[in-house]
């Protein structure tokens, strides 16, 4: 899964980027000719831990996430040229958007609109990733206008709806309602399929505060959610440059340090806890000898979609699975024992994965 993380020039995008991934990139150090940064980081899981503690396996695999740090948006942003032009494409590839806000003042680092307002700028990102996928639903529109002119009438009817459409989700832009909040039927999004819009994206909103007001940051937090949480859109407050400093310590350290700054969570658990719950994923785990590992998957797939993650085959053949609950499998010690208890269900193909599930698939190719 990949994320891509967008903002303003001097919003401390970076900065947080760092200290999600425990990277290194340079802060404040992109021109017109950078390359996105990306790292990929490991989801902290303690069902990993404990399978291999009791298998004791070869390896140990858990899920990951990759972050891709794209450049900021430059002299254009606010003209409705959309955010980082030439990286357009791949943003629209991203499973995911976060939008990093500046919440903090530092006069050394002046804000490109001269005042720190979180307000302005979210409502400016907005808007231009409303301008992007507008000027995509324009030139589509515009081939179609040019091919419906010479197509048979069957074609006719399903260009019509496309059409038909386009135009309303144009419509719902233009009155700053991005698609993610637009209704679309599973006919809709067939005649969408393939598209890239970006305001169709999960959108995470993170409010990059300062040191000083880390003692304001759960009422900050749940002030900015009452104002923009909304459907696949979600808000964090988050000091990155106090996190990526954390970085440097060891564990205990950097616990003792956010406890004592008020801090419950460290800011890569969050922002991986986070970025799991706007995609709307859930894991799913195979252990044994050889390995213990945790997949990601969407919440809501199948048991045959799942095994499709570990590899096509398995999906192609896939006859049943064999599934036992974590907390089942810890309690038994074993999944000799589990089995022994009648815990270890058989599960066939409308089966639908639950976090927390300890499958081994069944199949024959």
């Amino acid at each position: 899964m990949q994320l891509g993380i967008i903002g303003l020039a001097r919003s401390g995008k970076t900065t947080v980027f760092n200290a999600v991934t425990r990277g290194a990139a340079q802060v404040g150090a992109y021109s017109s000719s950078s390359q996105p940064n990306v790292g990929v980081v490991h989801v902290p899981d303690h069902r990993v831990d404990k399978l291999t503690e009791m298998y004791k396996p070869k390896k140990t695999t858990y899920a990951t996430i990759q972050y891709v740090d794209f450049p900021a948006a430059g002299e254009s942003f606010g003209k409705g040229e959309g955010p980082a032009g030439k990286f357009i494409n791949d943003l629209a590839r991203m499973d995911a958007l976060i939008h990093v806000v500046r919440g903090f003042e530092d006069d050394s680092v002046p804000h490109p609109e001269v005042t720190v307002d979180p307000e302005r700028d979210i409502a400016t990102m907005d808007l231009e990733l409303s301008f992007a996928d507008l000027a995509i639903i324009e030139r589509r529109l515009q081939r179609l206008e040019t091919e419906m002119r010479s197509v048979k009438a069957g074609e006719r009817d399903q260009m019509l709806r496309l059409k038909e459409l386009l135009e309303r989700l144009k419509k719902g832009l233009e009155n700053e309602r991005p698609l993610r909040e637009q209704p679309l039927s599973e006919d809709d999004k067939k005649l969408l399929e393939g598209s890239q819009f970006l305001t169709s994206k999960p959108l995470m909103v993170v409010v990059n505060i300062g040191e000083a007001r880390l003692d304001e940051r759960e009422a900050m937090n749940a002030d900015f959610k009452a104002k923009h949480a909304k459907t696949g859109c979600d808000v964090a407050v988050f000091c990155g440059k106090f996190e990526m400093d954390l970085n440097e310590l060891n564990e205990a350290e950097a616990e003792e340090f956010r406890a004592a700054a008020g801090v419950t969570e460290s800011g890569m658990a969050s922002a991986i806890r986070v970025s799991y719950e706007l995609l709307g994923l859930i894991s799913f785990l195979t252990s044994g000898p050889d390995e213990c590992r945790a997949w990601a998957i969407t919440r809501g797939s199948t048991a045959p979609e799942a095994a499709g993650k570990i590899h096509s085959d398995l999906q192609r053949g896939f006859i049943r699975a064999e599934v036992v609950s974590f907390d089942d499998l810890v309690a038994c010690g074993s999944e000799a024992e589990a089995k022994k208890r009648g815990l270890v269900r058989t599960e066939g193909k409308q089966y639908v994965v639950k976090d927390g599930d300890v499958i081994n698939i069944l199949f024959n190719v």
